[in-house]
């Protein structure tokens, strides 16, 4: 078997504070301390982050014997078809695509493009010669499409993502701008498969029946606009727009303020892939609660506590007993905090060597 010399990554969009972007850089350099010469190549990225990739097209003229283009898969682009017609081996990283019918009652026009996406990956799947997912749930769809024994490796998250200090500045503003009541916390994109509208229905119960101080802060891009807008909308209504706190476009180092200042992180999603914010509340001591949907049973493990029946009322109860309850708050950071191990860096890059390591690339294979 003839392995490969050359492993060459590519991603639609290369952008900073993104969970697939920081794997994607995390991955290249692993793949260089392998051994392998490996480049990124994108259709966009953000001028921060331009020196470290190529324009995809360029690779046309780059290719070299005994190269494999892996293709971190999370949307949709016309690299997609560049890659069907390469002759070179293609391994398949799946990051999850989000369903279009959480976007259609909301956005039409991202549905479309979803749909489009999920048509690529249908496309590309008996094309590749090897298919990973981050999550035993996303490998599922990818045995659906035909991938027979899709590998589950994890998201490289290196320690440095993690911001050690929290904004001094911005930790001084947050404690500012609360009392005693309980902070719940949630970072992600807003976006309807998130559900954010059921952490402010869970906050709306939460101070009903457990703390009438308690607060809501998000974090995270409005990635569907009319989404978020709906949500603050439904946090007005509810007479919470004092007790919700959104907060985007913040430095690493904010960040850390905003996990810091927090009581409880809570994760209503309905649809994740893997969830990167549940490893950074583990790294930041945060006591998890999360109801049970997609890959978060998978990713949480046993670090949290996960909510079966998923309504807000449930949470509300999960999240009362642990502020009551400062014991159990401890032995859930703790539990996080030994979960955050199955996700070692160094572990899931040995993982991620071992299977591209066996992808065959026989003669003839570059352009």
């Amino acid at each position: 078997m003839v392995r490969p010399t050359g492993v060459h990554q590519f991603v639609p969009a290369l952008l900073p504070r993104d969970a697939t972007g920081a794997h994607t850089l995390a991955l290249r350099d692993a793949l260089r301390e392998a051994g392998w010469t490996s480049e990124i190549y994108v259709e966009a990225a953000h001028d921060d982050l331009r020196p470290e990739a190529h324009y995809f097209e360029e690779y046309a003229e780059r290719a070299q014997p005994g190269d494999v283009l892996l293709y971190q898969v999370a949307t949709g682009s016309p690299m997609a078809d560049f890659l069907l017609g390469r002759p070179e081996p293609l391994v398949l990283s799946y990051h999850n695509i989000t369903p279009a019918s959480f976007y259609e009652p909301w956005e039409p026009a991202t549905a479309a493009k979803v749909d489009a996406a999920r048509a690529q990956l249908a496309a590309l799947v008996p094309r590749a010669a090897l298919c990973m997912a981050d999550s035993s749930f996303s490998a599922a769809e990818l045995v659906a499409l035909g991938c027979r024994t899709p590998a589950v490796v994890p998201v490289l998250v290196e320690p440095a993502r993690f911001a050690p200090d929290p904004d001094p500045a911005e930790v001084a503003r947050l404690r500012a701008g609360r009392d005693t009541g309980t902070v719940m916390l949630f970072v992600g994109r807003l976006s309807p498969n998130k559900a954010q509208h059921r952490l402010v229905e869970t906050l709306w119960w939460l101070r009903r029946t457990e703390d009438p101080r308690a607060r809501l802060r998000l974090v995270g891009s409005a990635i569907t606009p009319t989404y978020a807008e709906a949500v603050l909308r439904f946090a007005d209504e509810l007479g919470l727009a004092e007790a919700v706190e959104w907060g985007e476009d913040l430095t690493p180092a904010q960040l850390a303020a905003w996990y810091a200042e927090a009581d409880v992180f809570v994760c209503q999603s309905e649809h994740e892939g893997f969830c990167i914010p549940l490893l950074e509340a583990m790294h930041f001591g945060l006591p998890v609660v999360a109801i049970a949907r997609g890959a978060v049973p998978e990713t949480l493990g046993g670090g949290g506590l996960l909510v079966g029946d998923g309504r807000p009322v449930s949470v509300a109860t999960a999240i009362g007993r642990i502020v009551a309850d400062p014991d159990l708050a401890r032995v859930l950071a703790e539990a996080g905090t030994d979960r955050l191990r199955a996700f070692s860096p160094s572990l899931v890059r040995q993982q991620h060597i071992e299977l591209l390591a066996g992808v065959h690339c026989g003669p003839g294979t570059a352009a």
